[in-house]
Order: C-alpha cells, then sequence, then structure tokens
C-alpha cells in the first residue's frame, strides 16, 4: 500500500549537467491520466512550476535524485508536492517521451532550447555517457584531448 498525497504533480527535466525549469501538471480533471497527457486539451503545463526557494529546492532534489541513481544523459524526475510543501519523489524516468505532448520539450523551451537544439543535446549526453571515460573526456573537449 502507497501513502497518498494530495497535492501538485510536478515534473524536473535534466540534461546533461543542466537542471530544467520545473513543470506544475495541472489537469482539467481529478488525475493526470492518459487522456489528460494525450487527449485532453485543457490540461495546463505551467513553467517553471515553483518560484524563488521553492523552484531551487525541487531542482535539487531532482538533481540529488538523478545522480543517486548514477543516471546519465538525461531523463525527467516526476514529485509530488503535498499541501504543506514537502516534495515527495515518484520516479525518475530515464527515458522520457520526446512528441509535443511531452514535458522535457516544454521545459527546454522555457529554457531557452528549440526542439531541434534539444535533440542535438540528447544525442550529445547520449554519446558520451556511452564512452568510456578517456573517450568522453576527448569528445566533450571537441576531439582535443
Amino acid at each position: 500500500m502507497e501513502r497518498l498525497i494530495e497535492g501538485d504533480e510536478l515534473t524536473v527535466g535534466v540534461l546533461g549537467g543542466e537542471v530544467l525549469p520545473s513543470i506544475h501538471i495541472v489537469p482539467h480533471a481529478d488525475f493526470y491520466d492518459y487522456t489528460a497527457k494525450y487527449v485532453a486539451e485543457d490540461t495546463q503545463y505551467l513553467c517553471p512550476g515553483l518560484e524563488g526557494a521553492a523552484e531551487q529546492a525541487l531542482r535539487e532534489l531532482a538533481w540529488s535524485a538523478f545522480s543517486a541513481l548514477d543516471c546519465a544523459g538525461w531523463g525527467r524526475v516526476d514529485v509530488m508536492r503535498d499541501r504543506a510543501g514537502q516534495n515527495w519523489l515518484l520516479e525518475v524516468n530515464t527515458a522520457p517521451g520526446m512528441t509535443s505532448h511531452s514535458l522535457v520539450p516544454k521545459a527546454a523551451a522555457v529554457a531557452g532550447m528549440d526542439y531541434q537544439e534539444l535533440c542535438w543535446r540528447v544525442l550529445e549526453t547520449s554519446v558520451r555517457s556511452a564512452l568510456p571515460p578517456a573517450a568522453s573526456q576527448v569528445a566533450a573537449h571537441g576531439g582535443q584531448p
């Protein structure tokens, strides 16, 4: 049995060493289900999802979770924020979607990245994380050791 956490659903994208702005997901219905995500046109995605210190704390939590699981490249961290303002980790998604309804592209756009740049950066981080450590250093410096 899981504890019921009543509050806001948020998600935070991670791209390389960068933590993207959070997104507060506000479905029109009671839950963010398949219909709210892929069918409904009235789901709101507020980005950034929080402000000030609360946004910074959420980004730090997302980075800590991503790092603690030894994730590399890119991903998305999903969180519930209860009515008292406490963040509860739900999951780390290491292969989030990249469709027009997906959340990482929405956050990247707010961070100033268009879809093409985001795709290139995902590929770059994926290639670097797949290389052995010495080759990753060379790749990170444009082929220069």
